[in-house]
């Protein structure tokens, strides 16, 4: 098994995506939230800091990477493949407007490559390019991302989701409540933010969260 594919395999046994946002963590640093996913369980964390400063991003990356790697959990960096190349993470997830994927194949065979969807023409796209996942979302109102459209709740889901054969993420809004719901309708990756970089306590989020969706996850 190549590097990509049993990196994906690691991928898709996590269940939990925790995806960093030093904005919204109610005063507490990026670092001190992976720490906690990490004594969690945490085992797929996605370093995403829009508004951090370049330099600023890459220590941080490379920060993120040496405490994860311990602990054998992937680490994906947002939008910037030169710094996931940089500080060896396992991969890269790209937004509709950032580096094209099959570009991002040829100069990262072994990454993992993630794209962001919102349709079924935009989650095909990714797949045909060369994704290794596609995120599909926003599924619920959701403070991280500025969305002027419907959401996608649950039927949005489904319908993408019938329409891509390499493994999907879902994003946006994600409490606890929603995860048997999610996973009823054939989630199996769950990507969040603020469940678990708002709360008071975490560490208990991220390991109950974790619980939660391990819970209702049809294999």
């Amino acid at each position: 098994m190549n590097t990509h594919d049993k990196h994906m395999q690691m991928f898709c046994d996590a269940r939990l995506y925790l995806v960093t946002s030093q904005s919204l963590s109610k005063g507490r640093t990026t670092l001190e939230i992976v720490r906690c996913a990490l004594v969690a369980g945490v085992k797929l964390i996605q370093l995403r800091e829009k508004d951090m400063p370049l330099q600023q991003y890459i220590e941080l990356a490379q920060k993120v990477r040496d405490l994860t790697r311990p602990y054998d959990c992937l680490l994906i960096i947002n939008d910037r493949i030169d710094i996931a190349l940089a500080v060896g993470a396992d991969g890269v997830h790209l937004g509709l407007d950032d580096f094209p994927i099959d570009a991002a194949r040829t100069i990262g065979e072994d990454l993992i490559i993630g794209s962001s969807s919102h349709n079924i023409e935009e989650a095909k796209a990714a797949e045909d390019a060369g994704a290794s996942y596609v995120n599909i979302g926003p599924i619920f109102t959701t403070q991280t991302k500025n969305w002027t459209e419907e959401y996608l709740g649950l039927e949005g889901l489904k319908q993408i989701s019938e329409h891509v054969s390499i493994p999907f993420t879902v994003m946006g809004g994600i409490k606890r409540s929603h995860i048997p719901e999610l996973c009823a309708a054939g989630a199996r990756t769950i990507a969040l933010v603020t469940a678990v970089t708002a709360d008071a306590n975490p560490e208990k989020a991220a390991r109950e969260l974790l619980d939660e969706i391990r819970c209702h996850v049809i294999s």
